[in-house]
């Protein structure tokens, strides 16, 4: 007898696709398990991480949640992985973690923005969150003069980059207060919509196209998408500076 999961692969006439997606950006990250279908994707598990337990955590919490569905490695059929921005360390091990457990088996790997994910979450084509020091990671569509549509850009801005901004966007998807508060203080008529942070869950359903598209990263040049400097680069070339 044919399983569940067989018979609606059949009916739909897409293949099913087991996905595992790893987020560490943000102050919490998140691992999580989905089945994709064609468009559709269900969720099978979700585990929370707490920050700052990052590398101590993510492996087993993978381990658990496999585990728990019943499948092992050998049966994804790809790994998401959220590559930034945020956090250095965060993204650092996440990558690690996505490594270490896709080169063994060859396991494909999509990448997704958390910003993207972000203003996934609600429809929009703008979202920011919070990159300390008075500044926002931001995703924003730069209108241009050119015929054919502007993709969207990925920026770290302060309060004079916002400012130079125009027009600003309409709406802006938001997570948290410090961004929410910068944007608000620069950009008052813009509507900001307040969503939760986002997980890998909510990046499992923005990447599934993409593994179907069959749109991966080449592993041996996967990096982070930080859009700022280390303290050790910014410290470091203060320091060179200063002595030459």
């Amino acid at each position: 007898m044919e399983s569940s999961q067989n018979v609606a692969a059949v009916s739909t006439g897409f293949a099913t696709l087991l996905l595992l997606a790893i987020d560490t950006c943000g102050p919490s990250g998140s691992v999580a398990l989905g089945r994709s279908i064609g468009p559709r994707v269900e969720i099978l598990g979700h585990f929370e991480l707490e920050g700052r337990t990052y590398s101590s955590t993510v492996i087993t919490a993978v381990a658990n949640l496999l585990n728990d569905a019943g499948i092992t490695l050998k049966d994804l059929a790809a790994i998401v992985a959220v590559h930034g921005p945020g956090s250095f360390t965060g993204v650092r091990i996440g990558l690690s973690a996505v490594k270490g457990l896709a080169e063994p088996l060859q396991i494909p790997v999509a990448v997704v923005s958390r910003l993207h994910v972000l203003a996934s979450k609600t429809g929009l084509q703008s979202a920011a969150l919070d990159a300390h020091r008075g500044e926002v990671f931001l995703r924003i569509t730069i209108p241009t003069t050119a015929s054919v549509l502007p993709a969207p850009v990925e920026i770290l801005a302060g309060t004079a980059e916002l400012k130079a901004i125009n027009p600003f966007p309409p709406q802006v998807a938001v997570c948290d207060e410090p961004a929410a508060a910068l944007l608000a203080s620069v950009w008052p008529a813009t509507k900001l919509i307040q969503v939760l942070a986002p997980t890998a869950s909510d990046a499992l359903y923005l990447a599934a196209p993409r593994v179907v598209a069959g749109a991966f990263a080449d592993l041996a040049l996967l990096d982070g998408h930080y859009l700022r400097r280390s303290d050790a680069e910014i410290f470091g070339d203060a320091a060179e500076a200063k002595h030459a």
